[in-house]
Order: structure tokens, then sequence, then C-alpha cells
């Protein structure tokens, strides 16, 4: 998920489908591993892709392969709201390869041109309950469809070119569970550690260290609603030296330990059940 603090209205969990329903909010430069699909609800929203800024209105569609670093703006003061789905890209094995190399030259579909079986398999999704992954399956499929046929794709490789911005957040994205330094990142990337440390100030509004943390915290909190692994685990595989230095990092941004968070949230996945 995003780098920021959620802000949802709705949400839903399938295996290999997440579906938040929410306000538009910026949020910074990322990446993840799923497939991202955005239907704009209410009002607007910009969409980032390497150098590009993509306008949004009520019934566009976009789509973000995985491992695509993307980002969102939002200038408009009014009721901006958006559909936003997260898609294991393994629940479509006859795409998987082309999703791993491939990104669309231009993710946005416009409404006037979304082809109608999108719109009704994107709320099928928003919709479900507990299902099979083939009926999942299905939906993915014939969205993926028409995003291949409709959009022109680009190899991966080509996206964001020399951009520092882009560079970051896809090193952090790919070696934040690591013992990573500023120094280590700005040797690697062949940079200034003290443009680096700009960057991330002017971008991100905060210093490197936070920013990793974040990227680590966010990572925890997936691991912690979807697998039964001990704390201590979790927050090593998440990147932490320690439990204690987890349960800190963790306590300080979300207010709770990780064990009270996955406790809350057995609690309202029972209640929902």
């Amino acid at each position: 998920m995003g780098v920021g603090a959620r802000m949802l209205t709705y949400e839903t969990r399938n295996e290999g489908v997440s579906v938040e329903w929410k306000k538009s909010v910026h949020v910074p430069p990322h990446l993840h591993e799923d497939i991202e699909i955005i239907y704009i609800t209410d009002g607007t929203v910009e969409l980032g892709v390497a150098h590009e800024l993509y306008h949004m209105e009520k019934g566009d569609f976009a789509i973000v392969f995985p491992n695509v670093v993307h980002h969102y703006q939002v200038f408009d003061s009014g009721k901006n709201k958006g559909i936003y789905l997260f898609l294991d890209p393994s629940l479509a094995p006859t795409c998987y390869d082309k999703l791993l190399k491939y990104s669309p030259e231009y993710p946005i579909i416009k409404k006037e041109a979304l082809h109608p079986d999108v719109v009704r398999a994107i709320k099928a999704l928003v919709n479900l309950e507990e299902c099979s992954s083939m009926v999942i399956q299905a939906y993915m499929q014939m969205i993926l469809a028409h995003v291949f046929d409709e959009m022109k794709m680009v190899d991966k490789n080509t996206i964001g070119g020399e951009d520092l911005v882009y560079k970051a957040v896809e090193y952090v994205g790919l070696h934040f569970n690591e013992g990573i330094s500023l120094e280590k990142m700005a040797y690697d990337l062949c940079v200034s550690k003290y443009v680096l440390s700009r960057m991330f100030a002017k971008t991100f509004h905060c210093n490197f260290n936070k920013y990793v943390n974040d990227i680590r915290l966010n990572h925890a909190v997936t691991l912690l609603e979807s697998i039964n692994e001990s704390i201590t685990n979790i927050g090593l595989d998440a990147g932490f030296e320690s439990q204690r230095t987890f349960n800190r990092a963790f306590k300080e941004k979300f207010k709770m330990t990780p064990r009270e968070y996955r406790n809350k949230m057995h609690a309202i996945n029972a209640s929902n059940a």
C-alpha cells in the first residue's frame, strides 16, 4: 500500500485482492508487487508515473503494473474519491510474464472509451464477499484482456530513466528489508549522499531513515494482516534489527503495538464473518 496513513471509507479483503474505496489523497512515490487498478467515483486525482502526471476524472480508469513507481496528487478541494484495487499478479498466470516485463505507455482509459465489461468487473470485485480465487481470476482476466488489447505496452526498464526519485524509490523497494543506509544507497546510485538527503526532504518531507521505516512498517502491517508468523519474525522480515526496535517504531506510527494491531484486525474480521 502507499507510504502514508490509510484514510479508508470502505475496505474489504479476499485472498489475492484488496479493495479500498476511499478519499483520494496525496501519496508520495512508491511501488509494490500488486497490480493496482484505480476507478474514480467522484472528483479528480492526478496519477504520476515516471515523469508524467495523468489527470483523472469521474469514470476514468487507470492501471499500474507491479513494481512501477507511481504517486498521487490532489489539487481539487472538492469531494475526491476512488476505488483502489490491489490484485496479486500470480492470479493472472496467462499474463504473469507480461505484467512483470511491461507497463502501459499511457496508463489511463478515459470514461468515454472504457469498455462496460471493465466497469462491471471492478464493481463485482468491490462487492465480493468470501469467494474462490477462480472467481477473482475470471474478473482479473476480463480487465487485463481489455488492458492488453487497448493499451500500448513498453518495457519497464525504459520507465523513469535516470530520474533520481524513481531510482531511489525503486532501490528502497528492493532493499528495505536489508541493512541499507543513506551512504550505501548513495554509493550504489553513484550520487552524493547530500544530494540524496535533500531529495528525500524535498520530495517526501522526511529524512531517509523515516522513509525506510515507513516502507518497513507498511510491509509489516500487510504481514500482520495476512499470515500467522511470530511478531519477532515479521519485524525481522520487514528489516528491523530486533523486536524491540520494531515495537517502538510501530507504536510511534500506529499508537499501538504490533500484537495489539493484529488482535484488533482479528476482532474486526471475526465480527464481519
